[in-house]
């Protein structure tokens, strides 16, 4: 059946505006996608439809986070002293070793798409492990929560402990044993080709992840251009390479289909050049560029260069999984870079909210955005306790952004699906 919800509705079809209805009325389709908004219900044409009135609340599109890794979830806050390779080799690959066992992976798992569902994020790409039945876990809790993910079983076999390192059979038959099971047209939950990055895979195994990819039709996502030490290893061990991202090109990796790179930082000319070229997503990730110290990625300018951009929580580099958060660490990042360049100005809340939802959105499909034919995806934002009255409606949005919670979420959708705590 047809519904029609009532809310205060706001969202950004561009980058530099919110659309703003007051006491306004959207209907979705049987299908959950937005059929229409509207400033009265009469311009709806929809007699039949079910009617939900949220009162004085706001109805916006629901987060979505481009880059987060769910076996570092229990690691949030720890270790944030150290630079990323450090970091990597002292914490981080220790912790993910802990996932060959799939009992600890069920409750570490669980607590993360609870978290994710808790702060609003509808959609996610998100790493698992080398692990492929605790992959298949990860995958089946998305499933079952309601929420859309991409996930991908992580491929690695050097610079790496050996609890770790696969061989490329084993990844291969373990990614094609998950193909099998997801990567169905249109499921919610499908898998990602996922390279750790070129300083952990040898170039047999990016060959056969580039053809995992082409066989399939599958997305691919990895870490760019992140840290300079990183840059310095890759230029080493991919010598032939004229830049980190031609690394990925040339094992098929960079744009062949969909792909989303994290991070960014240091990415600019023939680099930056290839990311427009093939289409590439950047995955913003300003928690963990301030954690690990990689540097401020310059975002105003690849945004002016016409790169997609979304928001990643990068959890645990990053210590928040609330894309909310990530909004607000986004423009102030931007605030910094901009006092070192005047030549570009700072983020905007505009932009930065339509990088949470329609940019980053558009990795999944037609998400992100109240425009007719979108996937219904969003959350109804209680705000009465933030003292709104006083305010208007973009004002009550920021204050929300920068003050609110998850306590203030009475409502969650995906694909037009109310989702309950999982």
């Amino acid at each position: 059946m047809k519904k029609v919800y009532k809310a205060h509705i706001l969202y950004t079809k561009e980058q530099n505006r919110f659309e703003v209805l007051e006491n306004g009325y959207l209907a979705v389709n049987v299908n959950g996608r937005v059929i229409a908004v509207a400033t009265d219900l009469p311009s709806l044409n929809c007699a039949d439809a079910e009617v939900v009135d949220f009162g004085d609340r706001l109805l916006i599109p629901a987060m979505n986070d481009l880059h987060v890794h769910a076996p570092q979830y229990r690691n949030q806050g720890i270790a944030m002293d150290l630079e990323l390779l450090p970091w990597l080799q002292n914490y981080t690959f220790p912790e993910e070793m802990k996932y060959a066992d799939t009992d600890y992976a069920e409750r570490m798992y669980r607590r993360f798409v609870r978290d994710l569902w808790r702060f609003g994020t509808m959609r996610a790409c998100v790493f698992a492990t080398i692990h492929t039945e605790s992959t298949r876990l990860l995958m089946r809790l998305f499933q079952e929560a309601g929420i859309g993910a991409l996930v991908g079983k992580v491929a690695m076999n050097r610079n790496c402990p050996e609890g770790l390192s696969e061989s490329v059979e084993a990844m291969v038959k373990g990614y094609e044993s998950l193909i099998a099971e997801f990567n169905k047209p249109e499921a919610l939950v499908r898998p990602i080709v996922t390279p750790r990055f070129i300083p952990s895979c040898t170039p047999e195994m990016l060959r056969a992840c580039g053809e995992l990819v082409a066989k399939y039709r599958l997305p691919v996502q990895s870490h760019l251009s992140e840290n300079r030490d990183e840059i310095a290893l890759v230029q080493s061990l991919e010598p032939e390479s004229t830049c980190y991202g031609d690394a990925y090109n040339r094992y098929g990796l960079l744009g062949q289909t969909p792909t989303v790179m994290a991070h960014c930082v240091f990415t600019e000319g023939e680099e930056l050049e290839l990311l427009k070229r093939n289409k590439v997503m950047v995955a913003h990730c300003p928690t963990s560029n301030l954690n690990v110290s990689t540097g401020i990625a310059p975002i105003r300018k690849l945004l002016e260069e016409g790169l997609r951009v979304g928001l990643g929580s990068d959890v645990s580099g990053g210590h928040d999984l609330n894309i909310f958060r990530i909004m607000v660490y986004a423009i102030q990042m931007s605030k910094l870079h901009y006092q070192r360049n005047h030549e570009r100005r700072f983020l905007t809340l505009s932009e930065a909210f339509w990088m949470a939802t329609k940019s980053a959105g558009s990795f999944f499909g037609q998400v992100g955005s109240f425009e007719p034919g979108y996937e219904f995806d969003a959350l109804v934002i209680d705000d009465r306790d933030l003292n709104h009255s006083d305010y208007s409606l973009l004002e009550r949005l920021e204050r929300y952004i920068y003050l609110g919670d998850d306590r203030q979420i009475a409502h969650r959708f995906c694909r037009g699906q109310e989702i309950l705590e999982p």
